[in-house]
């Protein structure tokens, strides 16, 4: 991706950004939990929550990490409850949060797991659109497939306002990805439905039409979000376009599984408590 114009440079980057981007940080690298950051700076201030995002973002592509595509938050009405805030956001995907379809994540490996259910999408074109359409993202979207996020969070308790989570690179955690690729034509992403399963218990359901009214509507978002900020998405990005249902919390040894109509199905699970496999 080419380097936006309005990134912060880590040497030129406010005191309060550069506090809050050491926060979540070592949260990360330690394990041990932050209070919210929102309290060193104006709680409600998004420029500032998407600088610390993209402070830290720099320095993990410093630290060799690979930038595969982006992912949309707080799309779904259920989660906007849960979390108490009213619009959506954006955070970076990075190729070591990758975690194979069935696959396991290690015990330690995240602060405060909890999973939802997306709908994926792969670009085969880019997307530098100011005004992007729905239109513009059937054309620009390779294929479509099913994925749970594992969203975790920093800040302590999940005692978030969008400012925290918006800092805090939208909550990002891991992903899982389906492994059957399919075409949007004749698929209407709105009317899809998912069910999600915790240890064979349903955790969650919701439709496509829950995610900002359809799945392509949220990427449409993203996509002129990113433009305006001379960022844009390209061909070959992964887009998590943001969840169906309500987050359900996970713990050691729970068993996730996802099936949404016409995109098949996705499982995960997390390891026991002292495997760290």
């Amino acid at each position: 991706m080419p380097t936006a114009p309005d990134r912060v440079q880590p040497d030129a980057a406010p005191p309060a950004v550069v506090k809050a981007a050491d926060a979540l940080a070592e949260a990360a690298r330690t394990g041990a939990v932050c209070p919210p950051v929102r309290t060193l700076f104006d709680d409600g201030d998004l420029e500032t929550a998407y600088a610390v995002q993209q402070l830290n973002v720099q320095r993990g592509l410093a630290a060799g990490r690979r930038i595969v595509g982006r992912k949309i938050g707080l799309t779904s009405p259920a989660v906007q409850r849960q979390l108490g805030v009213d619009r959506p956001d954006f955070g970076t995907l990075f190729a070591d949060m990758a975690v194979p379809e069935g696959g396991e994540v290690p015990a330690g490996r995240l602060l405060q797991p909890k999973v939802e259910a997306e709908v994926a999408l792969v670009l085969g074109s880019d997307l530098p659109h100011l005004e992007c359409t729905v239109v513009d993202l059937l054309r620009a979207t390779e294929f479509a497939l099913p994925a749970l996020e594992i969203v975790d969070s920093r800040v302590q308790n999940w005692d978030i306002s969008i400012t925290d989570t918006v800092a805090d690179n939208a909550s990002s955690g891991l992903y899982v990805l389906g492994g059957t690729p399919v075409p949007l034509t004749g698929l209407d992403l709105r009317s899809v439905t998912m069910t999600m399963t915790r240890n064979s218990e349903v955790a969650a359901e919701g439709t496509g039409a829950d995610c900002l009214g359809g799945p392509l509507n949220a990427a449409a978002w993203l996509a002129s979000a990113l433009a305006e900020r001379g960022d844009p998405l390209r061909a070959g990005d992964l887009v998590l376009t943001g969840a169906l249902g309500a987050m359900a919390p996970a713990a050691p040894g729970d068993v996730f599984e996802a099936r949404i109509s016409e995109l098949g199905s996705v499982r995960v699970a997390f390891a026991a408590e002292g495997d760290n496999r």
